[in-house]
């Protein structure tokens, strides 16, 4: 029987880190904290950096057209820039968040300079969280956030756009574009006739991608979200590395022995730690 509050709800970065790791994935969606009853939430630098331009931009699309250049973006930014100064995303030296604050504002000017989707007609999918019914006879429901559907009025479609921060291309074989165009099937009415990347690290212009098949995608992301919810029931998330642990849930092993620096509650009340030593630094310690 299907029930939203007991369905198994996954998205993009659910499954992705699954993939890579079922003790991250347990680690980062399914771990309380016993002491707080929160979930736990690793800030760094990189995340900071793509949370602060993700919030300006996609503030626009809820603006009517005419007027979303209105408030300069880099106001904007720096307001947003705020929430993850300092410890807060994970800095712990000025050089550093300078760096990588000069980063996302860069990005923002390339905005202003080629604002290219930004100014024209976009559809706002009217949920906070979009997301359907993946399978209702299993109970499995998928989740996400699309950054930008660009409206066409005169074949009344939308294209797909997600903003990019980091400097590494998205794989050929990443899962995104596949959920992403379920989501926006199943979760509004007008056809999805194009998908795109915009890499505002690098790039003035989108990089078209190639659509891909709805019935393919369902039947790869229904996969593994079951294999998902049997290991849920089986409370078996192992880690690929042993008990080494991997690059994935390695950090997250940090902040349960108390390595990490706890810096706040986010929006969702998680728990949010950093890490004070680099990845590298730690994983020397462990092994």
């Amino acid at each position: 029987m299907s029930d939203k509050y007991t369905a198994l709800w996954v998205s993009h970065s659910s499954i992705s880190t699954f993939l890579e790791c079922p003790r991250a994935y347990f680690l980062k969606n399914i771990y309380k904290d016993p002491k707080t009853g929160h979930k736990i939430k690793l800030m760094s630098p990189p995340l900071a950096l793509g949370q602060a331009v993700h919030e300006v931009i996609e503030s626009l699309s809820e603006i009517k057209t005419d007027l979303r250049f209105q408030e300069p973006l880099l106001d904007k930014f720096e307001r947003s820039w705020q929430k993850f100064s300092g410890e807060k995303g994970g800095f712990f030296d000025k050089n550093t968040e300078y760096e990588y604050k000069k980063r996302g504002e860069a990005m923002i000017r390339r905005v202003i300079n080629n604002p290219g989707p930004l100014g024209e007609l976009a559809i706002k999918i009217n949920m906070d969280l979009p997301y359907y019914w993946l399978s209702e006879t299993d109970n499995i429901i998928l989740c996400g956030k699309i950054d930008w559907l660009k409206y066409y009025p005169d074949s009344d479609s939308v294209e797909i756009i997600d903003f990019k921060t980091s400097r590494h291309e998205e794989g050929e074989d990443s899962l995104q574009l596949p959920i992403y165009h379920l989501l926006v099937k199943n979760c509004q009415n007008r056809e999805v006739t194009a998908a795109s990347y915009w890499y505002l690290d690098s790039s003035d212009e989108l990089t078209h991608k190639k659509l891909p098949d709805l019935k393919e995608a369902e039947e790869k992301i229904l996969k593994i979200a079951k294999r998902i919810k049997l290991q849920k029931s089986l409370n078996k998330f192992d880690c690929p590395g042993g008990k080494s642990g991997c690059r994935a849930c390695r950090s997250y092993e940090a902040i349960l022995r108390g390595q990490a620096k706890y810096v706040g509650l986010d929006d969702y009340k998680a728990d949010v730690y950093v890490m004070n030593k680099s990845e590298k630094e730690i994983e020397s310690k462990i092994l």
